[in-house]
């Protein structure tokens, strides 16, 4: 499966499980670290868990193996790393202190990547 469609069902699964405000940012010409960031807002810290424990599992299922949970002790953020894909989910106020969205959006030349 390309890593497009697998981002794209990334976000059709945590839209099926009422995730706010997904959006994916190309990390290809930014990073080494992945191809794409997907960030997404949860309404609680049982949603945020509940959202990545059901996204690892969907994700086993279309055969992408190996993935993990970041932040399981934290209440508000979980990360999961899908290999090529690093998904962010976050309480709304979290989401906004963190600004994931414009850090990543501003464009950085490949070879000046730090990470």
């Amino acid at each position: 499966m390309e890593i497009s469609e697998i981002k794209n069902k990334i976000k059709i699964i945590l839209g099926n499980n009422k995730a706010k405000n997904i959006i994916s940012i190309d990390l290809k010409k930014k990073s080494y670290i992945a191809d794409y960031m997907i960030i997404a807002s949860g309404t609680s810290s049982r949603h945020l868990q509940s959202l990545s424990e059901h996204l690892v599992s969907e994700l086993k299922k279309i055969g992408v193996n190996g993935c993990r949970i970041e932040g399981k002790e934290s209440n508000d953020w979980k990360l999961v790393d899908a290999i090529d894909i690093i998904v962010h989910l976050f309480h709304p106020e979290k989401r906004e202190f963190y600004d994931l969205e414009k850090m990543w959006s501003e464009p950085i030349p490949k070879e000046k990547a730090l990470i």
